[in-house]
C-alpha cells in the first residue's frame, strides 16, 4: 500500500527573542499553534493528534511539560506524542507527525517544537561535569571547535570563511521579522574582530539563546484540497543517528548525515542536489558548519564546501541560497530550531517567505542535527505532490 502524500497547510512562529517574560511556556506554544491554525484556516476541532518536541527538560527545569501543555495545544482527549533527539528534535518531531499522516493513522496533525531558554542556562547545561567528561570545554562551542579546526586543516579553507557565513546570515535575518537577531549595523569587519570564544569560533559566528516556538499543520491529500492556499508537499524525509563516540567516527562529515541526505534524495528522485534543489535551510549553530554540511549533504565535494560560501553561491541571490531566514545563527530556541528550518523550507515553496523569498523556489531542503553530531533529520518539500 502506497504512502499518503503529506502536505504542509499551516505554519506559525512566535517572534524569537532573548526572553519572552510576557508568557508562560503554555502561552508561548499556544501562540505558535494558533498562528498555524489561522494560516490553515482550521480550528482545534480539525486537529486529530498533536506531536511536540523540545530539548532536554533540565534546560527549564520543568519535567515532562507536555502533560500540562495539553490544554494549551488543544490536545485534551487526543493522542499526543513527545519526541526528543537533542538539537535535531524540531526536525524529527515534524517527521514523526508526517509519518502519522503518511501511514493514514491520522488525517490532520499539529506538530510543534519550542524552547524557553531564558528560564535555563543552556551553555552550562551542555557542559557535563566529571566523571562524564574531562573539564576541557564550556558549552557546545567548546565541543565543536576542534572539529571545525579539523575541517580547516583537511580542506585548506581560509580563516575568513566563518565570518562570511555569519555576515550573510545576519543580513538575511534583517529580512525576517521573526528572527531573534536584527543587527542593522552588521559589517564583515565587525564579525571578524568580535571576541574569540572557542578558537576559531568568534562571538559573532555563534548562535544566540532564544525563546520561541514553531508549529505546522500537516494533512493528507483530502485536507490539502480544502486548504485556502497552495501547500508545501513532502517529497522525502529521513532520520539517522550514530553514537557520539566510536572508533573511526568522522566528526567533520558524519556518516549518519550522509546516509540521511542520501535517503531523502532517493525518496524525492534527486540525483544532483546541487542542481535540482533551489535552496536549503541548514542547521548551522556555528558559522563554519555551513561549508561542512554542504559537503556532508552532497552539495559539494570533499574540501569544496567553503568555495561555495566564498564565491557567493549561498547568498540569498546565489545559485544555492542557504539559510535564507537567517538560520540558527540568528535564531536559536534549541528545541524549535530544527522545526524552524523545516517550516522555513515549506514557506519558500509556498511563496510565503516575504522579503527573504527565493524567486522560483520549487524544492527546498530542511535540515537539523543534534547531540555530538549524532542525530540527523531532514526533509525535502516541493510545490507539487510527489506523484505529479
Amino acid at each position: 500500500m502506497s504512502k499518503e502524500p503529506v502536505a504542509v497547510v499551516g505554519i506559525g512562529q512566535t517572534r524569537h527573542v532573548a526572553a519572552r517574560r510576557d508568557v508562560s511556556l503554555a502561552g508561548l506554544v499556544r501562540e505558535a499553534a494558533l498562528r498555524a491554525l489561522q494560516d490553515a484556516e482550521l480550528s482545534w476541532a480539525d486537529i486529530e493528534a498533536v506531536v511536540i518536541g523540545k530539548a532536554p527538560d533540565f534546560f527549564e527545569g520543568v519535567m515532562m511539560p507536555e502533560l500540562y501543555l495539553a490544554d494549551a495545544l488543544g490536545a485534551v482527549g487526543k493522542p499526543m506524542l513527545r519526541v526528543h533527539t537533542a538539537g535535531s528534535v524540531g526536525g524529527s518531531t515534524a517527521l514523526v507527525a508526517a509519518n502519522l499522516v503518511a501511514a493514514r493513522v491520522h488525517g490532520t496533525v499539529l506538530t510543534l517544537a519550542f524552547e524557553k531558554q531564558s528560564e535555563s542556562n543552556a551553555m552550562w547545561g551542555l557542559s557535563l561535569p566529571i566523571p562524564f567528561q574531562q573539564p576541557l570545554l564550556a558549552g557546545a562551542g567548546g565541543f565543536f571547535a576542534p572539529h571545525i579546526r579539523a575541517y580547516m586543516r583537511r580542506s585548506g579553507a581560509p580563516e575568513t570563511i566563518g565570518a562570511l557565513v555569519a555576515y550573510k546570515d545576519r543580513r538575511n535575518a534583517l529580512k525576517n521579522p521573526y528572527a531573534h537577531l536584527h543587527e542593522h549595523d552588521i559589517t564583515l569587519d565587525k564579525v571578524m574582530v568580535s571576541p574569540m570564544l572557542w578558537d576559531p569560533i568568534r562571538y559573532s559566528e555563534t548562535c544566540p539563546s532564544s525563546d520561541g516556538a514553531c508549529a505546522m499543520i500537516l494533512t493528507d491529500r483530502a485536507g490539502a484540497a480544502r486548504a485556502p492556499r497552495p501547500p508545501a508537499w513532502m517529497l522525502g524525509g529521513a532520520m539517522r543517528s550514530e553514537p557520539t563516540l566510536f572508533a573511526g567516527k568522522d566528526f567533520v562529515s558524519p556518516r549518519a548525515g550522509q546516509d540521511c541526505a542520501a535517503d531523502v534524495y532517493r525518496q524525492a528522485g534527486i540525483t544532483d542536489p546541487r542542481r535540482e534543489i533551489d535552496g536549503a535551510e541548514i542547521y548551522v549553530p556555528f558559522s563554519w558548519y555551513e561549508p561542512m554540511w554542504l559537503e556532508n549533504l552532497g552539495f559539494a565535494g570533499e574540501g569544496e564546501g567553503w568555495k561555495l560560501t566564498e564565491s557567493g553561491v549561498t547568498e540569498l541571490d546565489g545559485d544555492l541560497p542557504v539559510n535564507m531566514s537567517g538560520g540558527v545563527l540568528s535564531t536559536n530556541p534549541i528545541g524549535a530550531s530544527g522545526m524552524i528550518r523545516f517550516a522555513e523550507a515549506a514557506l519558500q515553496v509556498r511563496g510565503q517567505a516575504g522579503e527573504h523569498q527565493v524567486d522560483g523556489a520549487r524544492r527546498v531542503l530542511g535540515h537539523a542535527y543534534g547531540g555530538g553530531s549524532q542525530f540527523f533529520s531532514m526533509w525535502l518539500v516541493g510545490d507539487r505532490p510527489p506523484d505529479s
